[in-house]
């Protein structure tokens, strides 16, 4: 039945609040059974085996790639499968972590047995602690809601809402007993814009450029041909091999404006004498912060021995995704 657009945002507005409820109310839950589980988990030596069915086996998939990347060692295994073979995914110090709002669906009922055969700690991310999972489980994190936010009460909503959080309350609980870090996280998502603003550094960006540079004396013809065949929007100015300035296309403009006569002006008569460098191995985010803060486009690079290395450019930095 058609809806106006009002009773449409009541019913987006209405899914938000029922959820919200839910998820605030899991504060109620976060009880010892969850700090024992926090605790059995960073003292196994083991993985996490996380496992479930239906919408559950997504959240399950999601709670995998969290921990993963946050420390703490995980796989996927779907509890249909588990019971057709896929059951040697569980080794003999990994924990399982079984998934399922409702405690009694019939894979969860064929699998749990299975799973506490194998000696292997079991812990039940349930929404019914009074189910045949809950019974069994070593240890239970209780992701009880009152109702989901579908019609009817049917469609999986508040509950894979709920589970979703829990998991990543674990996996935070978890990242700070280990003391995980910033560099840690970098470590595990190199490919990230994140992981790059931790990792990569201006010496990673320059090497790829050309080095302009022209010496004080050269003239203003020199100049021009330096900074377009270079294309970097400036050039170093050197005498012999100690750094000086630098001159930009903004230097250039500024010049043709200011003098009349050009042709006999050299590098060292229009160069900015107190050039913005950065060390090559600063990170290159610090360097983009360092071209904000200063409203420029480029950076002279200076070596271990303060010797001029190079130019790195904001559009280096730029299409690394580091913003």
């Amino acid at each position: 039945m058609f809806k106006t657009w009002e009773e449409i945002k009541e019913v987006a507005v209405n899914t938000i609040r029922t959820e919200a409820e839910a998820v605030a109310n899991l504060e109620n839950y976060i009880n010892d059974d969850f700090a024992r589980c926090v605790e059995k988990i960073i003292n196994s030596n083991g993985r996490v085996v996380v496992t479930g069915i239906g919408k559950s086996a997504i959240i399950a998939g999601k709670i995998v790639a969290t921990l993963n990347s946050t420390g703490t060692p995980a796989i996927f295994m779907h509890a249909a499968d588990a019971i057709h073979g896929d059951l040697g995914i569980l080794q003999k110090d990994d924990i399982a972590l079984c998934i399922s709002n409702s405690g009694n669906s019939p894979e969860i009922k064929v699998l749990t047995p299975m799973l506490k055969s194998l000696g292997n700690c079991l812990i039940a991310m349930v929404g019914n602690n009074n189910s045949y999972l809950a019974s069994q489980a070593d240890l239970i994190i209780n992701a009880t809601v009152a109702k989901e936010a579908s019609p009817g009460n049917l469609a999986p909503t508040s509950s894979t809402t709920a589970q979703l959080v829990m998991g990543d309350a674990l996996a935070m609980a978890l990242l700070e007993c280990r003391g995980f870090t910033a560099q840690d996280f970098a470590k595990y998502h190199p490919g990230g814009a994140l992981g790059k603003q931790l990792y990569l550094k201006v010496e990673d960006l320059f090497a790829q450029n050309e080095k302009p540079m022209v010496q004080t004396r050269a003239n203003i013809r020199e100049v021009i041909l330096e900074i377009s065949s270079k294309r970097l929007g400036a050039t170093a100015v050197v005498d012999g091999d100690v750094l000086k300035g630098i001159i930009t296309d903004g230097d250039l403009r500024r010049m043709l404006q200011n003098k009349e006569d050009v042709a006999s002006l050299t590098a060292g008569d229009i160069m900015g004498k107190n050039p913005k460098t950065v060390r090559r191995d600063m990170l290159a985010v610090d360097a983009l912060q360092l071209m904000r803060d200063n409203n420029i486009t480029q950076l002279l690079v200076l070596d271990e021995k303060e010797s001029y290395a190079g130019v790195v450019h904001l559009h280096d930095i730029l299409k690394e995704g580091i913003l």
